[in-house]
């Protein structure tokens, strides 16, 4: 479909909004931003099919009032969050709130457009349930060690404190940690991060 290719672009900073805009119409998007969340809010209920990119630090309303809203207005329209390197807590919230996925800043521009693509060829329901069953196995595979050492990572806690809670040398967590990450096939932590999460996400579901 034609209207597949929309990106909505929700982010206050004038200047982010026309770098997006310029790559994502030279990658072949139709992109359309908005300076406010309450702009972007406004059309959500009748925009076309696509993916939003959602900035998380703006005034009056942040990032998750946005995603809360926006599950109402029209929740088949996959969020991809954009928020800070390293923030390895608010990206879980992001994900818990229902983001189908989100991207660190600096961002490079080959990430952006696989986590776009990713979105649009998914989509925020159908897409979410067969990338939680994905996680749920990837996640499986970690052994125990490793397993843990991942939780303290989604927590947010340094390999230091990590070392300290589990008894063992910092280079004995970062040996588990490059382990984890190879048995999860990925090479940034905000993605193993993402596994986590997903699969954390499908437990919730069976308790519920």
């Amino acid at each position: 479909m034609a209207d597949a290719r929309f990106v909505y672009v929700v982010d206050d900073d004038p200047a982010i909004r026309r770098s997006l805009e310029r790559l994502l119409d030279a990658a072949g998007f139709r992109a359309t931003s908005f300076a406010t969340p309450a702009a972007f809010l406004g059309v959500a209920d009748n925009l076309a099919m696509g993916c939003v990119m959602l900035d998380l630090r703006m005034p009056k309303m942040d990032g998750f009032e946005v995603l809360a809203r926006l599950l109402q207005l029209n929740p088949d329209l996959p969020v991809i969050v954009m928020t800070a390197q390293g923030d390895v807590q608010t990206a879980v919230r992001t994900m818990k709130a229902g983001a189908v996925d989100f991207i660190e800043k600096p961002y490079g521009d080959d990430a952006l457009i696989a986590a776009i693509e990713s979105a649009l060829n998914t989509g925020a329901t159908k897409g979410r349930a067969g990338d939680i069953a994905a996680a749920t196995l990837l996640i499986g595979s970690l052994s125990p060690r490793e397993r843990e050492v991942l939780e303290a990572l989604v927590a947010g806690q340094p390999n230091k404190i990590i070392a300290f809670d589990l008894g063992i040398s910092v280079r004995t967590v970062e040996v588990h940690r490059s382990r984890m990450m190879d048995r999860l096939g990925v090479r940034q932590l905000g993605q193993a991060v993402r596994l986590s999460v997903l699969a954390s996400l499908a437990s919730l579901a069976k308790a519920g």
